[in-house]
């Protein structure tokens, strides 16, 4: 079944549905929590039987309870966006058609992330530079499935800027690697990769002070070096490195 054109699921930074209506996107409110969790879950997890959404969903509660409670939160949902979820076969799932955030981000990291792949005009959609999964929310499979995304996201920008500086696109390469350093500022490999593009497009000063604030960075909030995988990087890009700043006595 095809849900009605434009219809479309939001999960990063918080949940959203909206849906066709006449070709322009209206936002669907006032959705109980029950069915949002649902349209979540199975915009996460393709088409899971019913046995195992209930399961998720409510797994504190006796199967024929849980049962109970998946029949009333299907019913609010096509209540709400008919033809939405289709069931068929014992398997729940979203109807062909509806756009989910997470899935469009997905398809681009594993680009991104393919060294085969053609680069796209655009550095990369707005889901990949920021967006947290479904925050507040602290469901055990929501929990895994942010965690994922968050590897996800960061391997993806530490490829995306090499591969956008191997061809000359140094401005977006920077930006890709910024927003891999912004999203978790303490992982090295983001700031090797941020370290690579200037070195790429013979920056040794900015190489120099970046390599510089995060050895200071490190220093302050755990103590530590960095490794000597991200001296050697300066050293063959002929790259002086810097003293290290004068902590206050």
């Amino acid at each position: 079944m095809d849900s009605s054109p434009g219809t479309r699921v939001g999960l990063l930074d918080g949940f959203a549905l909206e849906r066709g209506v006449g070709g322009v996107p209206t936002v669907v409110d006032g959705l109980p929590r029950c069915a949002q969790r649902l349209i979540a879950h199975l915009s996460l997890c393709g088409r899971p039987s019913r046995a195992a959404v209930a399961g998720q969903l409510w797994p504190d509660v006796p199967e024929e309870h849980a049962q109970g409670s998946l029949r009333s939160a299907l019913w609010r949902v096509q209540k709400a966006v008919p033809g939405l979820v289709d069931v068929s076969g014992g398997a729940l799932g979203l109807a062909r058609g509806v756009r989910v955030d997470v899935r469009e981000f997905r398809d681009w990291a594993q680009r991104a992330l393919d060294p085969d792949a053609v680069l796209d005009g655009a550095m990369a959609p707005e889901s990949a530079l920021g967006g947290e999964l479904l925050p507040g929310w602290y469901d055990d499979w929501v929990l895994l499935e942010r965690e994922r995304l968050r590897q996800l996201r960061l391997h993806a920008l530490e490829m995306l800027a090499d591969k956008l500086a191997s061809v000359g696109r140094y401005g977006e390469a920077v930006q890709a690697a910024c927003a891999a350093v912004r999203a978790e500022p303490l992982r090295e490999s983001a700031h090797r990769a941020l370290v690579r593009v200037h070195l790429a497009e013979g920056n040794i000063a900015e190489a120099a002070r970046a390599y510089g604030a995060f050895r200071d960075l490190l220093a302050d909030e755990l103590g530590v070096a960095p490794t000597t995988q991200m001296e050697k990087l300066l050293l063959r890009g002929q790259v002086r490195i810097p003293e290290p700043r004068r902590r206050a006595p």
